[in-house]
């Protein structure tokens, strides 16, 4: 018989969490947290972790430092991008291009990536990833989670089935 859970044992992983799309769609569907350490332990599944990246916005809220710290303690490369205010007082911040271009520049050290968002713009990374050999997982809660992005991946994790994993 065969152990499934050696079959990718030597495949190398790089794992790449939005962190503002999980902790909105936690807060929103379950108003609790996200356990990030219980989301890298499931995304790496036994195999050779090569990066972990989190990118995360940084909005002056008490205890963001403290946050951004515990994910370095988990493992996590820890991406910190300003909150940008605009004229009129509009808010924004993400990290899509940014993830984008990480995924791209690591591609060719890793056999698979997983991308931890539910946002669907991410669909036009994970083709251009598969078109060029790498595997490509989606890990993210299948109810905030676009319909491309899930048709897309070589695999989607619905963080939905075992949500006592993934939330606090």
């Amino acid at each position: 018989m065969i152990n499934m859970a050696n079959i990718h044992k030597d495949q190398r992983v790089a794992v790449l969490v939005d962190v503002q799309n999980m902790y909105y769609s936690a807060k929103n569907l379950y108003d609790t947290k996200v356990n990030f350490k219980g989301l890298l332990r499931s995304a790496v599944a036994n195999r050779e972790l090569t990066r972990a990246l989190s990118y995360v916005i940084k909005a002056d809220t008490p205890d963001e430092d403290n946050f951004f710290e515990a994910l370095r303690q988990i493992g996590f490369e820890v991406k910190i991008k300003e909150l940008k205010e605009f004229y009129g007082g509009q808010k924004k911040g993400d990290w899509d291009m940014g993830m984008a271009i990480d995924a791209i520049k690591i591609a060719d050290k890793v056999d698979t990536v997983v991308l931890v968002t539910g946002d669907g713009d991410f669909k036009s990374l994970v083709k251009h990833l598969q078109a060029n050999g790498v595997r490509v997982e989606v890990m993210s809660f299948g109810k905030s989670t676009a319909k491309e992005l899930k048709e897309a991946c070589n695999k989607f994790l619905d963080m939905d089935e075992k949500k006592n994993k993934y939330l606090i």
